[in-house]
């Protein structure tokens, strides 16, 4: 018994240093994204950020679906024996495609940049950060390797105190630096970068976890195309959004990438660190379409509970919170306008939510040769959802957008896991029991006091709502993340 708590303490414990460490790594974001709005405003600048960040941010979600991809094999490997020549592998197969997306970034910065934004002013200042970007997605793709090989050691401890403290680099570096321009945030995120692979790295290498190749390694580099397709794909389509929000104006793309970036941020600390700490025991007892069930709908439990309280701030304080966060560039309309789009991309959170657990779990019962066609596919319906989405609603049907092709994405992931029915019932349970308590607990204080003063009772009653009732959703979703390992 006293084996059995500890190793539920332990996945505990887990779960939420890599939680505080994902945080840090997207506050670490929320400050640039404040620093920028402060420097240089709302406009044609902040657009060309953002068209740049847009690939930093698909190259390195090659980080995190080389986790999901490597995981399983590391597991494996590890059991026979052979974790270091394995770990070794993927190292020398990785090089190559990395290698040509460097080289592109450094010789045609600006052909790429005059394809993310329709504006020159926009591209010219992307052209400058696509560089700097490149090589921290680089590292970053490094990172998530050494990451899970100290996963598959048990080991979560120094990959988050990597990426936490390569990210206060990054940002001290920037805020030092900003004098010099935008140029500044591209060198801050390069910092970010080779900080979170070294201090990860330093202890694969002290515990011998990295070794020569055995054998070719190129084999690896087909199961890494199945493996990111569909995550950059996932990223695709924010990128596609963005290029559908510049034609809008100028400035509607900055205020479409900061609702988007807040959303994000409560999917990475919520359900990417559960799927990050719980894939690994998970595929050590093997997968049912019973136990794929009940993972992604306990996973969507613990992590739509937090989304609906940040919901409901948004939907009340969203114009006074962001104009106070960002600057007076981001007061009025402006302000309420971001503020909605992220009660706008609820639906996306939900959806994005089941997929980040779920993507995983096709790996874990085997390799999934169709997952490029699927991301092939995406992508090219999504441009058809996008264009008729801003036809009919503008922003708001940009982030309306997201949420149908992301929820076609993650149907076809639950019919290859045979869970369609199962993880879609859970999974809507839990969002229409979150966003009730969230509508009462939110919307009447705002009947009788300020937006800022019903906010703050709204989270208050919220929790208190979810503590006392303690839906049974909820209370097996717990139970059965500690019980885990």
């Amino acid at each position: 018994m006293e084996r059995t708590g500890s190793r539920g303490r332990g996945a505990v414990r887990s779960g939420l240093l890599t939680g505080i460490s994902t945080a840090a790594v997207s506050a670490s974001a929320a400050v640039l994204a404040i620093i920028l709005s402060r420097k240089f405003g709302h406009g044609v600048k902040t657009d060309g950020f953002f068209a740049a960040y847009g690939i930093y941010l698909a190259l390195v979600l090659v980080a995190s679906a080389l986790r999901v991809v490597v995981l399983p094999r590391f597991v494996a490997a590890r059991h026979d024996g052979r974790l270091a020549p394995e770990v070794g592998a993927w190292s020398v197969a990785l090089a190559p495609p990395l290698a040509a997306a460097l080289v592109v970034a450094l010789v045609a910065p600006g052909t790429v940049a005059s394809a993310l934004t329709s504006h020159a002013a926009s591209a010219h200042v992307a052209a400058q950060l696509l560089p700097w970007f490149v090589v921290s997605a680089i590292a970053q793709v490094y990172g998530g390797l050494v990451a899970s090989a100290l996963a598959t050691l048990d080991d979560y401890d120094w990959a988050a105190y990597g990426f936490a403290i390569g990210s206060v680099a990054g940002v001290v570096a920037t805020i030092l630096l900003v004098g010099h321009g935008v140029a500044a945030f591209g060198w801050g995120l390069a910092l970010n970068g080779f900080v979170s692979l070294g201090i990860p790295l330093a202890e694969l290498v002290r515990r011998r976890a990295l070794g020569a190749p055995r054998a070719r390694p190129w084999g690896r580099l087909v199961e890494l195309v199945e493996g990111v397709g569909v995550p950059i794909a996932l990223q695709g389509l924010y990128v596609i959004g963005l290029r559908f929000a510049t034609g809008l104006g100028s400035g509607r793309a900055t205020t479409f990438s900061y609702a988007y970036l807040i959303a994000a941020f409560l999917v990475a600390v919520t359900a990417a660190s559960i799927a990050l700490v719980a894939t690994v025991p998970f595929a050590r007892a093997g997968s049912t379409p019973d136990r794929v069930a009940r993972h992604v709908v306990a996973s969507a439990w613990l992590s739509l509970a937090p989304v609906g309280a940040a919901a409901g701030v948004f939907a009340l304080a969203g114009e006074p919170l962001v104009r106070r966060v960002l600057g007076p560039s981001y007061g009025g309309g402006t302000g309420a306008e971001l503020g909605r789009l992220v009660v706008y991309l609820a639906p996306w959170m939900v959806a994005s939510t089941a997929v980040t657990v779920a993507f995983p779990l096709v790996f874990v019962r085997g390799r999934a040769r169709w997952l490029p066609l699927l991301a092939a596919g995406a992508l090219l319906v999504h441009v058809l959802v996008e264009w008729a989405g801003r036809a009919a609603f503008g922003l708001a049907g940009i982030a309306a957008g997201l949420a149908v092709t992301t929820a076609l994405v993650l149907a076809a992931l639950l019919l290859r896991l045979g869970a369609v029915t199962a993880v879609a019932t859970g999974v809507l349970a839990a969002a229409a029991a979150c966003g009730a308590v969230a509508c009462a607990a939110f919307g009447l204080p705002r009947l009788v006091v300020g937006p800022f003063a019903a906010a703050a009772i709204g989270v208050v009653l919220y929790a208190a709502v979810l503590g006392a009732w303690r839906p049974a959703g909820l209370r097996h979703a717990w139970a059965y993340v500690r019980a885990l390992q």
